[in-house]
């Protein structure tokens, strides 16, 4: 038994040290579908490769108009993406560096889970392994995923800490600040809440969540009857974000495996109830997890989707299917307070089956599609701007499969509606007039969208779109001529 007073990285040594074989084990199966396929297909992924392309050319002083600044935030996988580019080129280093994200998405989970249980929780392994392939994942946010997985150490840290865990916990909020500052802030609310929550041992204390869903009523209440700047709000009702719509991706079927696993979990739950193993006292894990996730639920509920705080910046998008990654977590830590049972492993195990088959076969097609892409820009001449109009099927949450076509430019061709430097929201930023990256956010978006109107300013453009309605994969080309729209030509006529 490891005395109470021991720090929390002691700890951790020693909890490595007894189950080093199963750590080892779990570490080389979770990262499997980094390597599954040639191209690791992630969302916006292929957008942060091909931008760590142009910081090398950046850096080589061979993109005019293009140019790098220094940032706090939102660039610690992008900086880890150029490094390993540099060392195991553009195939093999997204690959390594996101395998290491998703080790540290995992094992800080793991770790979280452990300190708000006082046990390992092995048994919810198979769904911390969706969890860590979920939304936040396919859609690419790397850098918040990483914001995430250090603050989950960081409260493995500081959930009971002494004093050089505080110490230990620095570099974590550094380095959850230099990814994105979400994990940041909620690392550090986090921390907060949780010790003010534990001044109270009366029913005072449900005055804690009281006050932070008011908090989150007002700043909804504001942004619907006073904000100035453009917001807009999810197009799902409320309740579809609880966190299991982290596993909902690319197919309704998806929702096998979400729903199967909400009926597992609320039979789990209901029947440590009707055996009364569950202790609800104020200090009681199990209830203090049930309250954060109630306060996370409603969070979610009471945010916008999108904002822009200026015309002419780009959106700052997809707030509350980011957070929902942060429900899913209190969810687990809920369920992770519960008496293990065997049979979760094995019901959640076979859910866990299903969701990596899916993923597996919908990720093959967005390989076919980069193959596809690959193809075409072949036979571009090198150096060809070139605007790519490719949309996921209408029922997929992952809509940025476009970006695959930015991969396939690297070394070749240009994405002139690369949103990145316009944006101005990374490290990568662009000049006006440059013949590389359009300058604006808005136009980026529209040319995206297929509705920008060519101009006779812009440099030679070529559109590349899906031309089959059989199959979303294949894809054809065309030069773009002033007064014609970036939309496929079967959109224009």
């Amino acid at each position: 038994m490891t005395p109470p007073n021991t720090p929390a990285l002691l700890r951790a040594l020693r909890f490595f040290r007894a189950h080093f074989i199963a750590i080892a084990i779990l570490s080389a199966l979770i990262v499997v579908p980094c390597f599954w396929h040639r191209h690791l297909e992630a969302g916006d992924l292929p957008s942060h490769t091909y931008n760590a392309g142009l910081a090398q050319l950046i850096q080589q002083g061979r993109a005019p108009g293009l140019y790098l600044v220094s940032r706090w935030n939102n660039v610690l996988f992008d900086f880890g993406l150029l490094y390993f580019a540099k060392l195991f080129g553009f195939v093999a280093g997204p690959k390594i560096v996101v395998a290491i994200c998703v080790l540290l998405f995992f094992w800080g989970v793991f770790s979280f889970l452990t300190v708000l249980s006082e046990r390992g929780p092995w048994l919810l392994v198979p769904c911390i392994a969706m969890l860590t392939y979920g939304f936040t994942f396919n859609m690419g946010f790397f850098n918040y995923y990483l914001s995430i997985a250090f603050a989950c150490f960081g409260l493995a840290l500081l959930w009971k800490p002494e004093a050089w865990d505080w110490l230990a916990a620095l570099p974590l909020f550094a380095l959850a600040t230099l990814a994105h500052p979400a994990g940041a802030l909620w690392l550090a609310a986090m921390i907060a809440y949780v010790f003010v929550r534990r001044k109270f041992t009366s029913p005072l204390a449900f005055a804690i969540p009281a006050a932070a869903i008011a908090i989150f009523a007002v700043v909804h209440w504001y942004l619907v009857h006073l904000a100035e700047f453009e917001v807009s709000w999810p197009d799902k009702p409320f309740y579809f974000f609880n966190g299991f719509d982290q596993l909902l991706l690319y197919r309704p079927r998806y929702g096998l495996v979400a729903y199967s696993l909400l009926a597992i979990f609320l039979t789990w739950i209901a029947s440590e109830f009707a055996q009364r193993r569950v202790r609800l006292t104020l200090s009681s894990s199990f209830l203090l997890s049930a309250e954060l996730y109630i306060v996370a639920f409603c969070a979610t509920s009471l945010l916008p989707q999108d904002a822009r705080i200026l015309a002419s910046a780009a959106w700052i998008g997809l707030l509350v299917s980011r957070l929902t990654a942060i429900s899913a977590i209190f969810g687990l830590g809920l369920l992770s307070c519960l008496a293990p049972r065997k049979w979760i492993l094995f019901a959640t195990l076979a859910c866990a089956v299903f969701f990596f088959a899916f993923l597996f076969v919908d990720t093959a097609a967005l390989n076919r599609l980069e193959s596809h892409a690959e193809s075409i820009i072949s036979a571009l001449p090198a150096g060809a701007r070139v605007i790519p109009t490719i949309e996921s099927s209408p029922d997929s949450r992952i809509p940025f499969i476009q970006h695959v076509v930015d991969r396939a430019c690297i070394a070749r061709c240009f994405t002139y509606s690369n949103y990145e430097p316009s944006s101005g929201q990374f490290r990568v930023h662009v000049r006006s007039g440059s013949a590389i990256a359009v300058a604006s956010a808005p136009d980026s978006e529209e040319m995206e969208a297929g509705n920008y109107v060519v101009q006779p300013t812009d440099p030679p453009l070529v559109n590349i779109y899906q031309c089959d309605p059989a199959d979303f994969t294949v894809l054809c080309m065309r030069n773009l001529k002033p007064g014609e729209t970036t939309g496929s030509p079967d959109a224009e006529n």
